[in-house]
């Protein structure tokens, strides 16, 4: 009786349980110790010079995307609900398009899908998208408040799933 006692429990730990807060959420590699990034360059909506550094002191999720990617576009309201729900001193999404079109274009498409909390940032050359290795869009680095990349998801995500969150909040002291 023992035996089979010890059987079902040894049986119960080898099965996988349910992810438990502050796990990544699927598909976002997380890097075993902080990478230094490239320095980038980019314009904010009013056409003034930024780069990370500007960030500074802050975990930031930064976006590359493009008004153009259709799954870019599909997440770009869980990356605004991000920012409404965690955006502040600590955490701030920055959600950098690469279109070539200029500020105009993505102006017009943040006021047809109601995005209200990002703030808009553009890269018309695309050098940010390169310098930082993207395959392809969307992708997203989470960086932590000494610039350094914790982290990157290719592809769409529901960026403001309780996973994410959770993640977020448990990893970086952001309320």
């Amino acid at each position: 009786m023992q035996m089979v006692a010890l059987a079902l429990f040894g049986a119960l730990l080898s099965v996988p349980g349910p992810a438990t807060a502050g796990e990544p959420p699927q598909n976002f590699t997380v890097q075993a110790t902080p990478q230094p990034l490239p320095e980038i360059q980019f314009q904010d909506g009013d056409g003034q010079p930024k780069t990370l550094a500007d960030f500074s002191g802050k975990v930031v999720l930064l976006n590359i995307w493009a008004t153009w990617c259709a799954p870019c576009r599909q997440e770009m309201p869980t990356l605004d609900r991000l920012q409404a729900k965690l955006g502040g001193p600590d955490f701030e999404v920055v959600a950098l398009s690469m279109d070539r079109g200029g500020l105009d274009k993505v102006k017009k498409f943040f006021a047809e899908i109601g995005v209200e909390r990002l703030a808009l940032n553009i890269d018309t050359s695309g050098k940010a998208m390169f310098a930082l290795g993207a395959p392809g869009l969307p992708m997203t680095l989470l960086i932590d408040s000494q610039g350094k990349e914790i982290g990157r998801l290719i592809g769409p995500a529901e960026w403001d799933s309780p996973d994410m969150i959770d993640f977020i909040r448990s990893h970086f002291s952001v309320h």
